[in-house]
This record gives structure tokens, sequence and C-alpha cells, in this order.
């Protein structure tokens, strides 16, 4: 969308997520990343961890059950989604308001670790096709060329 804020962040994991259900059963993943800078300390001469920023993130459905299922406190992982306000009203009347990453994306930080990706099984709709799309009902057999102008039938075309 237009006037939405894109924003990516490497940090650490603060607490392992939190999977919840909303009440149209609806998996969301609710977590924190820190993420900490290092710093060249001049007087010392030598780097260290700066002020860590924390983000809260939320991720929905696929995502968040396979991210819960993935990931815990303390892992590195790359979070990429939009920036939002969440703003409410506390019981005594003040208005609050924090900033949440709505994630599009995690990936485990391969900086200083390895992965092994294992694909999860999608439960896929059976697709309905529209009664009049032509392809719908094309033959999965490639038909073989007119041989009468001596070309090779079984050859690629030129692109």
């Amino acid at each position: 969308m237009r006037n939405e804020l894109p924003l990516t962040v490497i940090g650490n994991l603060v607490d392992d997520p939190e999977l919840r259900f909303t009440s149209a059963g609806v998996p969301v993943a609710r977590f924190t990343v820190a993420s900490t800078p290092r710093v060249f300390d001049r007087d010392a001469n030598a780097w260290r961890d700066g002020e860590p920023t924390f983000m809260d993130c939320s991720a929905w459905r696929q995502l968040a059950e396979n991210l819960a299922g993935s990931v815990s406190k303390g892992a590195r992982v790359v979070v990429a989604g939009r920036l939002r306000t969440d703003r409410w009203e506390s019981p005594e009347g003040e208005k609050r308001s924090r900033m949440v990453l709505d994630v599009d994306d995690v990936g485990a930080s391969m900086t200083f670790a390895t992965v092994t990706i294992t694909r999860t099984a999608r439960a896929v709709p059976p697709r309905e096709t529209a009664p009049d799309d032509p392809w719908a009902t094309a033959s999965p057999v490639r038909p073989a060329a007119p041989v009468d102008g001596g070309e090779d039938p079984s050859a690629e075309p030129p692109f």
C-alpha cells in the first residue's frame, strides 16, 4: 500500500513468541526483537554494545504458527514488515501509543548460525475455474507440429 513504512529489523528474540488465536480462530504470534548496535568507544579503543532498540512485532496466520514452532528466546532473526502505531486509552483515561511491526516475513540470521529449512504442508483449497476459461481444459500433452514443412516436430523453438 502507499503510505506504509516498510522496515527490516535484525536482532534477537527477547522471549519465546506468544501464539494466541482470535475469536475467529486466526493465529497471531506476538514477540519482541532486541536490536543492539555495536559502537566503537574511542576512549577505550574497543568495540562495545550500544543501546538496544526493542521492537514489538505481530505475525498472523500460517507465519505465526511457523514462527512459534521454529524459534525461541535468544534466536537471531531478520524480521521484515510494516511499521504502524497502536493507540489506546488506559483505564485511568490516559492516551497511550506504541510502535508495532506488522510482520510480513521472518528468517533466521545466518551470520552466526546455520539453519535447516523444512517445508510445511499447505492445505490448498481446490481451485474453481471459470466456465469460459479456454486454458482450464487444455491437454497436458504437447501437440506435435505439422511435419509437412520438413522441420523436426520435436525441436524446441529458437527462443
